[in-house]
């Protein structure tokens, strides 16, 4: 058997479990040797990862289960680079709460976001229903854990509990909707759920249901409308470090789904899941951004931008098919709109690290800069990071010249592209509305008197990575083209082999 497609699964495994039993005997005062292995995983696995994707090739392990792809290669080099930046902001604001302080807590923040990782990695690369679905089981457990990691702490408790409940669900609306195209197709493999869906000797009614109940699933792990009722509360009571866990890598691994199960398995039934996907991209984004009109809790705030921005993500995957005939469509669309789609999610999570890295910045014992006036005056505190603020609320109001701006270009490229012109009209108008709420956080920052005047304190490595951060975002705004190319060149071959 060839293993060499599972080798950054199987190293991180590993990795994590031997950094698990080392942290066992480590004192408070190394915690940092749990710190710098957990970095030095992560980076062997980008070097695994990376080499796949400089060979291009596509490879399959256990019996075509599993999948090694470009575009399953590059989604994992972004979630190790989102895991890492998370780390690296999240280590003093967790030492700060107790949350590596020994006892039960110990290292458990660090392990328990690895093994999330290699559940996003199983879902990037699973080619058979089973195989996401336990790459899917593997991050939302750690996550949940994650979520309730300060057990002290009522507000995290009661996020974790409802994130917890309503993930059970939509793990249920998942896997019964597998279970009815394995029931129709006789297969748990995609790539023979394709062909038996394009046989055209299924009943559509038995196929459609089964998309119905797996984009549902997909819906709720995206956090759109109107599943989202998870996510404001959950990214308001988690502690930042994990909220930023949950808004940033688990993006990626749930575009990689929706692309694995809805284009590579079900292809044929695009007439019939895109229709879906319309109304669950216009919803999020009106109540996205309507709704964070009204917050002044910042996480919460991010919270319905993210709904919003998910919605827009999601344009981009509906607009890959045009008309009926679903093979060829494909040769016309695919490629721009989805590759634009995947732009969009690495954009979003890059940008996304940013604005929760500030927050924990910000942040210090005894007080957390959740709310938007905690950020009155940054400007005077330190003009630098309030710049850096700055970018980062620019690019998710679509501004240029920066990352978030040609993200959107693209998508509503592709949206017109696929003749859905007031698609594009009602995206562009709901996008003018969510410019608002970013524009009020640079507002308050710039032109608000402080309101807190204590020092700002961070570690140099936070500080020298929360600032390269800001400034991709305005490199990859003014120089698209690399990461763009990247992007398209991996779904072409994904979807070409």
């Amino acid at each position: 058997m060839n293993l060499n497609p599972v080798y950054p699964e199987i190293f991180l495994v590993v990795a994590a479990s031997a950094i698990l039993l080392i942290d066992m005997f480590m004192a408070d005062a190394k915690r940092n040797v749990t710190y710098v292995l957990s970095l030095a995983s992560l980076a062997v696995c980008a070097w695994l990862s990376y080499d796949h994707f400089q060979s291009g090739a596509t490879a399959y392990a256990f019996h075509g289960m599993f999948v090694s792809d470009p575009m399953a290669s590059l989604l994992k080099l972004f979630s190790y680079l989102a895991v890492g930046v998370t780390l690296i902001y999240s280590r003093r604001y967790a030492t700060d709460r107790g949350m590596l302080g020994g006892g039960m807590l110990g290292g458990e923040f660090y392990v328990l976001a690895l093994f999330s990782l290699v559940g996003q990695m199983v879902m990037i690369s699973g080619n058979n229903f089973l195989v996401i679905y336990l790459g899917l089981e593997l991050m939302s457990l750690s996550l949940y854990a994650l979520v309730a990691l300060r057990r002290d702490h009522a507000v995290s408790t009661e996020a974790a509990m409802k994130y917890f409940i309503l993930g059970a669900l939509a793990s249920g609306f998942l896997l019964y909707g597998m279970s009815m195209l394995y029931g129709a197709t006789g297969s748990l493999e995609l790539n023979e759920i394709a062909k038996a869906t394009a046989s055209g000797t299924i009943k559509p009614l038995i196929l459609v249901f089964g998309v119905v109940f797996i984009v549902a699933g997909l819906a709720f792990k995206l956090g759109a409308v109107p599943f989202h009722m998870w996510v404001p509360d959950v990214y308001q009571g988690a502690p930042t470090g994990v909220t930023l866990l949950l808004g940033g890598a688990p993006k990626l691994a749930a575009f990689a789904i929706c692309i694995r199960l809805l284009v590579e398995g079900l292809l044929q039934l695009a007439i019939d899941w895109q229709q879906m996907i319309m109304v669950l991209a216009v919803l999020s984004m009106v109540i996205g951004n309507i709704t964070a009109i009204a917050q002044t809790n910042l996480k919460r705030m991010l919270a319905y931008s993210t709904i919003a921005q998910t919605g827009f993500m999601l344009l981009g995957l509906m607009s890959g098919v045009v008309g009926t005939d679903a093979q060829h469509a494909m040769s016309q669309n695919a490629v721009p709109a989805y590759s634009a789609a995947m732009f969009y999610s690495i954009t979003y999570v890059l940008t996304t690290l940013g604005t929760f890295g500030l927050i924990m910045l910000l942040s210090r014992a005894g007080f957390e800069a959740e709310n938007i006036d905690d950020l009155k005056g940054l400007n005077q505190r330190s003009p630098w990071f309030a710049l850096v603020m700055g970018l980062f609320m620019f690019s998710l109001a679509g501004i240029p010249p920066l990352m978030g701006f040609y993200a959107k270009f693209e998508v509503l490229s592709a949206v017109i592209n696929a003749h859905q012109v007031w698609l594009a009209v009602v995206a562009v108008l709901l996008s003018l509305i969510g410019a608002f709420y970013y524009l009020r956080v640079v507002k308050v920052m710039y032109f608000d008197e402080p309101a807190d005047q204590a020092k700002i304190e961070a570690t140099g490595e936070m500080r020298l990575v929360l600032s390269l951060n800001g400034l991709l975002a305005l490199a990859l705004g003014i120089f698209p083209g690399s990461l763009m190319a990247a992007c398209a060149t991996a779904i072409y071959k994904t979807l070409t082999t």
